[in-house]
């Protein structure tokens, strides 16, 4: 499904207590999703099922995330990230999500399970400019090239930091 959805500054925070679930397939494509991801998103359920979960994928979202994040969870990982989503009335909202891969009694991945939860300020101050830097590298070095530049933004904030991505993630 194409969107030609035209982002607002209308950000919607979640409650404390909220939890977004989601599940997907191998491919990505949404299987499962709770009352509270319906609310947010703004899609009718009917509408998310059978999608790729990136229809709430905000363009302002570097690729290199969601590379990372794809990378850790087809090797079997779980994953944790603070990610800006948006709803398909163009508002957005934050989350700090952790995804992990589903199996089968033998092993094998089955598909993608997300919990989302409200994030927390400083991790989204944090992010917010890093996400910039890294977009910026993405613009600058072209479509074949934006991944590889942008990653290179994240490895040298990690080196300098000292820390590990996910050592980074958990401590903002």
């Amino acid at each position: 499904m194409k969107r030609s959805i035209i982002p607002t500054s209308v950000e919607r925070v979640m409650r404390d207590d909220d939890f977004i679930v989601s599940m997907t397939d191998l491919k990505g494509r949404i299987t499962y999703g709770n009352r509270i991801f319906i609310e947010f998103s703004g899609y009718e359920e009917n509408e998310l099922i059978g999608t790729q979960h990136n229809i709430i994928r905000h363009p302002d979202m570097p690729r290199a995330v969601f590379k990372l994040l794809w990378d850790k969870i087809q090797a079997g990982q779980e994953c944790f990230a603070y990610v800006k989503n948006m709803s398909k009335d163009g508002g957005f909202y934050w989350v700090f999500t952790n995804v992990t891969p589903t199996f089968d009694p033998k092993g094998n991945v089955t598909g993608y399970f997300s919990v989302r939860r409200k994030p927390r300020i400083s991790g989204i101050q944090t992010v917010t400019g890093l996400y910039a830097a890294m977009l910026e590298a993405e613009k600058k070095a072209g479509a074949a090239n934006a991944i590889a530049a942008s990653t290179q933004i994240l490895v040298n904030v990690l080196t300098e930091k000292g820390l590990s991505y996910d050592e980074l993630i958990l401590a903002i």
